[in-house]
C-alpha cells in the first residue's frame, strides 16, 4: 500500500469521525455548565453603549 493510499484511507475514515466529534464538542460548548455568565455577556453585548441613534 503506498503512502498516498495511507493518508487517504485515514482521511476517508478515521479524519472524518475526528472531525465530527469536534464538530459535537463546538456545538454542545456554549451548554457546559459553567459558561452561563459569558453567554450572558455575550447576549447583551451587542446592546452596550447604544445610544439610539444620537
Amino acid at each position: 500500500m503506498s503512502f498516498y493510499e495511507q493518508l487517504r484511507h485515514f482521511a476517508d475514515s478515521h479524519f472524518l469521525i475526528i472531525m465530527f466529534a469536534v464538530f459535537i464538542a463546538l456545538c454542545a460548548w456554549p451548554f457546559r455548565p459553567g459558561s452561563r455568565r459569558h453567554v450572558d455577556a455575550a447576549r447583551h453585548s451587542i446592546f452596550e453603549d447604544d445610544h439610539d441613534g444620537e
